[in-house]
């Protein structure tokens, strides 16, 4: 069940990993799962697969299966590379398609803009507008060390601001007025704004709420370990 009625059931990720778990390990059990989306479809902040990594983990529990957190990723991988960044939570490295994770030091930040223009993007069609070049962006390092957020890159973002040009011109207005960096939020469409105090991001939460984009003002998971 969901709050929203913008997939069939059979088509839901959550419902798809948890028919492969009970075919899997054998589950003579069912189950009765309700969805409440909280954030934009097609936003580009990882709901899909967080929901997935939920259901794993619920799962394994509802079903005493005591699944390993290696069992768990490996069901990750069969449906989608940043699975299993979820299951593992917090700052975290993601190589090869995305689906080996590190964990890192958290990054503690404050005032994060979160702002949505009111249409999805599917990943799809984020990576088929990749613009392919030698360049390699190796500022991931420095950022993890120094935590310097103006290092911040998104490699889908020229090509997704290039089909949408009001996703440029998000990021270049709150650039412009107070945000200290603005990217694409995965593959979009949603766009995080830096902010170093919280008056700038309220500003910018009033700007957006007048044009009537989803926004919402948030910070980083600190850790717990």
């Amino acid at each position: 069940m969901s709050d929203i009625n913008f997939v069939s059931a059979k088509e839901n990720i959550i419902y798809k990993v948890a028919i492969f778990i009970k075919e899997k390990y054998n589950v003579k059990f069912g189950v009765e799962i309700e969805l409440q989306k909280n954030i934009p479809i097609s936003a580009g902040m990882g709901g899909g697969s967080s929901n997935a990594a939920s259901t794993i983990i619920a799962l394994s529990e509802l079903w005493n299966l005591k699944l390993s957190k290696e069992e768990m990723n490996k069901i990750a991988e069969n449906f989608g590379s940043d699975i299993n960044f979820f299951l593992e939570g917090g700052c975290a490295l993601g190589e090869n398609r995305g689906e080996k994770i590190s964990s890192l030091k958290p990054i503690d930040l404050d005032n994060i803009f979160l702002v949505n223009p009111g249409f999805g993007i599917s990943s799809k069609e984020a990576y088929d507008a990749v613009l392919l070049d030698n360049f390699e962006n190796d500022n991931w390092n420095e950022l993890i060390e120094h935590e310097n957020i103006k290092l911040c890159f998104n490699k889908l973002q020229e090509g997704v601001c290039k089909k949408y040009p009001e996703i440029q011109k998000i990021i270049d207005h709150l650039l412009e007025n107070g945000a200290e960096q603005a990217m694409l939020s995965g593959s979009g469409a949603t766009i995080i704004g830096f902010c170093s105090d919280r008056e700038t991001a309220e500003k910018f939460s009033i700007y957006y709420s007048d044009m009537d984009y989803w926004n919402y003002i948030t910070k980083t998971k600190r850790s717990t370990k």
